[in-house]
Formats: C-alpha cells, sequence, structure tokens
C-alpha cells in the first residue's frame, strides 16, 4: 500500500520538475528567437547602409570625382588646387554631402558675383553656364592650370 506522503509527494516531485523542464525549453525558444532576431536586425541594417551610403567618404561618384582632380594637382604641383569649376549638379551633391555629415557647408558668393564653396581645401566655384555634371580642370588665382 502507498503512503499518503509518497502519492503527494511524487505528484508535487513530477509537477516541479514538469515546470523546470518547461521552463527549460523555454529558455531554449527564447534563446533562439534572440539569435534569429539579432541576424534579422543585422541583415536589416547591412541593408539600410548599403542603400544609403550614396555619399559616404568613398562611394560618392562626385566627391571622388573633385577628389581625382585634386590628386592629380596635387601630386603635380604639390599642394591642393586653389580653384575648381563646377556645374550646378555637382556642386548641389557636394553641398548635401556637407549637410549629410553634419559639415557647415562654407558656401559664399564672392565679390564678382560667383558662387564659392569649400571642399577640403579647394574652393569649388559654381559654373551654372555648364552641364550639370561638369567638373572643370584646377587652377591657382592667375589663372595657371
Amino acid at each position: 500500500m502507498l503512503e499518503r506522503r509518497r502519492v503527494i509527494g511524487g505528484s508535487v516531485m513530477a509537477g516541479v520538475t514538469g515546470l523546470l523542464g518547461a521552463s527549460t525549453a523555454v529558455n531554449a525558444v527564447a534563446a533562439d528567437d534572440d539569435g534569429r532576431t539579432a541576424a534579422a536586425v543585422d541583415r536589416l541594417r547591412d541593408t539600410l547602409e548599403k542603400q544609403f551610403d550614396a555619399c559616404e567618404l568613398g562611394p560618392c561618384t562626385h566627391i571622388t570625382r573633385i577628389r581625382t582632380v585634386q590628386r592629380t594637382w596635387l601630386a603635380s604641383r604639390e599642394k591642393y588646387p586653389d580653384f575648381i569649376e563646377v556645374g550646378i549638379g555637382i556642386w548641389e551633391r557636394i553641398y548635401d554631402w556637407h549637410l549629410k555629415h553634419q559639415q557647415r557647408p562654407d558656401a559664399r558668393r564672392l565679390d564678382d558675383g560667383r558662387y564659392a564653396m569649400t571642399f577640403m581645401f579647394t574652393t569649388l566655384l559654381l559654373r551654372p553656364d555648364q552641364p550639370p555634371e561638369y567638373v572643370g580642370p584646377p587652377f591657382d588665382p592667375d589663372g595657371r592650370q
């Protein structure tokens, strides 16, 4: 014959074991869900970075064009060019690049009426009479190219 203590004690132990086993299974499922959630967040971040880094420090074609001209001048003259003329499309993209990277754009109007904006150590001069994607040759104040 079974004693009352054994029956109740066994039932309680079975219930506690069931609860502990269930919570372990729940924790394993939750941990697996956390891993999948973290992976999904990483994939979303990667997707957003690929879509919205058009004018980061390297991939922006407009910045790259300006820098190519600057590098060529720097290699031949050992200094950055003082001026580069650009079309309105390049001008606007460089302005937007400054805003995107929270850099105060140094855009101003010169005494002769032309618009100027500093990019790195070079002053970009707006040439609205040129095509929007125009990037002219660099030059110094005396007009030397």
